[in-house]
């Protein structure tokens, strides 16, 4: 494995990355709501334990009861360190969580799946103190969701609820100058990049450097002052001085270059920061895919990122490896990440392997100004997190309607799909951005389709003459593939859900009529694959990995063990 040089182990936030810190997983003192008093919870007085970060609801966590209680507390000691600022991140809660030290409230959180933090320095003037947790997390459909149910037991295809506390959650200590956030743009076309930047107390004593070296060969460094909140310098990787040939990021050569980052106040460093990129471009022109000015044909496996033992929560780095290479060994190029916001050492091991990734944002079940508003502040804390990696190459907002149930016909869910369309290309501009993956589109960079027809021939029969498609004939499509007011425009077309094939002696459901042998399966799984070659498009996305709880319909099972040869599936991609 090839890691960049800044590389920690279990570090939950790769791409800004400070050696000093405390990793808080493990055993925590919890209580359900239910069992404790307020005042007994902020007192430390938790009656059960819970290792952190597995929601109670999995086996991991110590606890397994997937029964919905909508009130959890946790709690355990935390430790400053003298001279330096404390500072407290949760990768991720879901969903109303406040945080306590001693008993005093220090900040709250509202939302599921983006990361969130703290400086909690002053609540730790003794050197120590009581952290306490709460989550609240009620079963609504109004909440960002994305597949956790919100009935008593789970149907279709949602699944066990996800409560309080489920990602990494640790410490950093920094100096009071320090480096607050970090935005890196490739420009393989100019071989320059781009680094937006700001820190926490800019002043015209504040520099902040960067050194770029690729293999360990310095390539290239340079400086600005930090006199504003926000700053920005561009740096060319040739130069007068510098002869240099470009690298650039692709899914079979994962060319990556490493970046030190200094922050110097009034002289004196005051903050390293770690960090990488990739040049890549992933672009559409012409109604083609194009990645670094070639065609590119997307070869996607849906993944839900669930894991049996653990939800939705990695169970550990090798896991993370494990899922990236089984998909690669079947063939596949990328992935998309259904409905959930991976965690970030997902995004990683993708960057470092060469895996595509198709980002999405997890989501609510009931359109209200409220949601509207939750869902804008959560999706761009997602794309923000996220930005810096070149493994991730589209955005993708809403999934199938879910939440926009009448886009068709409803110009406020259409322009809220619009609009975030138009949101998200004013931060990230060199991405594809899908408005409604499968179903009715608003403004969207891909055209995309979904459609679980078991019948190879049908299926084909569908989409055989897409121009009728593209002059606005629905051509039988299962959903109208553009909403009222909004026609075809020329983009590549992408068949990003079908297959879904499952075997008819396993407990659960998956699509259309099952198989009863492994020929079988192969048989079904080539065709449906060769239908979707034969349509003039410019890529598919499988479903799915692995099974998910009842829903039975992967390529693996839910402890990843292969249904049928790994090679078989690479056979017909």
């Amino acid at each position: 494995m090839n890691h960049v040089k800044c590389y920690i182990p279990e570090y939950p936030r790769p791409q800004f990355v400070r050696p000093d810190w405390v990793n808080l997983n493990g055993e925590w003192d919890f209580a359900f709501g239910d069992e404790v008093t307020a005042a007994e919870a902020l007192a430390g007085k938790l009656k059960r334990k819970i290792n952190v970060p597995f929601n109670y609801e999995t086996a991991m966590s110590g606890i397994g009861e997937t029964a919905h209680k909508n009130l959890v507390w946790y709690s355990r000691r935390i430790f400053g360190k003298a001279g330096k600022r404390t500072i407290l991140t949760f990768e991720g809660a879901d969903y109303d969580t406040e945080v306590f030290i001693d008993g005093k409230l220090v900040g709250s959180h509202r939302g599921a799946y983006s990361r969130f933090s703290f400086d909690v320095t002053d609540a730790l003037a003794s050197g120590s103190g009581l952290l306490t947790v709460k989550c609240s997390d009620p079963d609504s459909v109004a909440q960002i969701r994305g597949k956790q149910r919100w009935e008593q037991d789970n149907f279709g295809c949602w699944y066990v609820q996800t409560t309080g506390i489920y990602k990494t959650v640790w410490i950093e200590y920094i100096e009071d100058v320090h480096l607050s956030s970090l935005k890196i743009t490739p420009e393989a076309t100019t071989e320059s990049v781009r680094f937006d930047i700001a820190v926490n107390r800019p002043s015209k004593e504040t520099e902040v450097s960067f050194r770029i070296y690729f293999r360990d060969r310095l390539i290239q460094s340079t400086s600005v002052l930090a006199c504003d909140s926000t700053n920005s310098v561009t740096v060319r990787l040739e130069s007068e001085s510098v002869t240099y040939q470009l690298e650039r990021w692709s899914e079979g050569y994962p060319a990556l270059y490493d970046l030190e980052i200094e922050v110097k106040d009034g002289g004196r460093t005051t903050d390293k920061v770690g960090s990488y990129f990739g040049f890549r471009e992933y672009t559409v022109r012409n109604g083609k895919l194009m990645f670094n000015n070639c065609p590119f044909y997307a070869k996607l496996i849906l993944d839900q990122g669930y894991w049996k033992e653990s939800g939705i929560t990695p169970p550990s780095e090798e896991a993370i490896i494990r899922d990236i290479q089984l998909a690669k060994d079947m063939g596949f190029n990328g992935c998309r990440k259904h409905q959930k916001n991976e965690d970030e050492r997902f995004y990683y091991y993708a960057d470092i392997m060469g895996f595509t990734v198709w980002c999405e944002l997890p989501s609510d079940h009931w359109f209200s100004d409220a949601s509207t508003k939750e869902l804008t502040n959560e999706w761009m804390n997602i794309v923000t997190q996220n930005y810096n990696h070149p493994s991730l190459v589209t955005w993708v907002i809403f999934n199938e309607s879910w939440g926009v149930r009448s886009i068709n016909t409803n110009l406020l869910q259409s322009n809220l799909a619009t609009g975030l369309y138009y949101l998200t290309k004013s931060f990230d501009p060199m991405r594809p951005v899908i408005s409604n993956d499968g179903w009715s589109h608003a403004k969207s960079d891909i055209l995309t389709l979904h459609h679980y027809e078991q019948d190879a021939e049908k299926l084909y029969g569908y989409y055989d003459n897409l121009k009728k498609l593209t002059e606005g004939d629905n051509c039988n499509c299962q959903i109208q593939p553009f909403a009222n007011g909004y026609h075809y425009e020329g983009q590549p077309i992408i068949i990003s859900e079908f297959g879904g094939t499952h075997y008819a002696n396993t407990e659960g459901w998956g699509y259309g009529s099952a198989v009863r042998s492994d020929a079988e399966f192969l048989e079904r799984f080539g065709s449906l694959i060769n239908a979707v070659k034969k349509m003039n498009v410019n890529g598919f996305c499988y479903t799915q990995l692995t099974d998910v709880q009842q829903e039975v319909n992967g390529l693996l099972t839910e402890e990843r063990d292969p249904k049928v040869p790994l090679s078989e599936i690479s056979k017909r991609l």
